[in-house]
């Protein structure tokens, strides 16, 4: 399959009505991925003390406002809502969309929107037991005619998901860096992979992880889509580069160091050969993730002459 280059759109700090058109014209420039991320709160946080609108509400309108791009959410904190939910919505959504739709599941990170929202945030090893749990639920949901289930953490009685998607079977993918359990977990489960804000370098050693336990439950690697996350920093030139770095380093703070080695954080002449780096690690899908504001002139270079680019030498 060739590369697939998308757009990761965080929905805060601009109106609807702006993120509506931006979907329009990413849709329109031939992006074959466009997507949303799960918060209440902005991303980095910031007290929720910024615009930002709700994912579920926002796919919606996402779906009904393209016609070619695939869509998801990388990813939905399986802790916010019961998976059963999230079967049924991903269903209504891949039928808004005419089959585009692709679910994307994690164990979330964002404790300070999940206090604030009255939502209990467990340690990591019970999150990622509801990972599992969650992924197995939505699965057999969307591919039972009835299904019961009783775990730990989740239950459905006899539930049916009608009707079935528009997709014959409806992927989902598995976001994260957790090389012991989400790794494992998405060898499992996962139709695709995605891992957000690390070097190419970075990349590729956890892409050889997740086939390592491919191995571990003989499971073929090539069944599992291989996604990165790049922040977008492109400028037009070394200066506005410069500007860039510096409100991405305030923004980041402590984690800056590692989000800036996962961001096309370059001039257009430097971009085709930092994205190729993933291609060449084992990359199948790259998607740049948008953070109001961005540069406009960059984004419009991006999609008219540096996604053209790297489609040429993927081939």
């Amino acid at each position: 399959m060739a590369i697939s280059l998308g757009v990761h759109v965080g929905q805060q700090n601009m109106p609807m009505s702006e993120m509506r058109a931006l979907w329009r014209k990413l849709d329109a420039a031939g992006v074959d991925w466009i997507s949303a991320w799960d918060h209440f709160y902005e991303a980095p946080p910031r007290g929720g003390t910024q615009p930002h609108f709700e994912a579920l509400a926002t796919l919606g309108a996402l779906a009904a406002e393209t016609e070619h791009a695939r869509i998801g959410c990388l990813v939905f904190y399986v802790g916010y809502r019961n998976p059963a939910l999230l079967a049924k919505a991903a269903t209504t959504l891949d039928h808004i969309s005419g089959g585009r739709f692709e679910l994307g599941i994690g164990a979330g990170w964002h404790i300070w929107e999940a206090s604030a929202y009255g939502y209990a945030f467990p340690d990591i090893g019970t999150r990622l037991d509801m990972l599992d749990e969650a992924a197995d639920v939505i699965r057999r949901l969307l591919t039972e005619e009835r299904t019961t289930y009783s775990g730990r953490h989740f239950q459905v009685d006899d539930a049916s998901c009608l009707p079935r998607p528009v997709q014959e079977r409806l992927p989902i993918w598995i976001g994260g860096l957790g090389e012991r359990r989400t790794l494992e977990i998405a060898a499992r489960r996962a139709d695709g992979w995605n891992a957000a804000y690390v070097s190419a370098d970075e990349w590729r050693r956890l892409n050889g992880v997740l086939d390592h336990w491919c191995e571990e439950d003989e499971r073929d690697p090539a069944e599992i889509r291989r996604g990165a996350n790049l922040a977008f920093g492109m400028a037009m030139d070394e200066a506005a580069l410069r500007t860039e770095r510096g409100r991405m380093e305030e923004e980041w703070g402590a984690a800056s160091e590692r989000i800036l080695g996962g961001t096309l954080l370059c001039t257009p002449g430097q971009a085709v050969d930092g994205m190729m780096r993933y291609v060449e690690a084992g990359a199948q899908e790259i998607n740049v993730a948008l953070r109001a504001p961005w540069d406009p002139e960059a984004l419009d270079f991006y999609l008219e002459d540096v996604m053209p680019a790297v489609r040429r030498e993927a081939g």
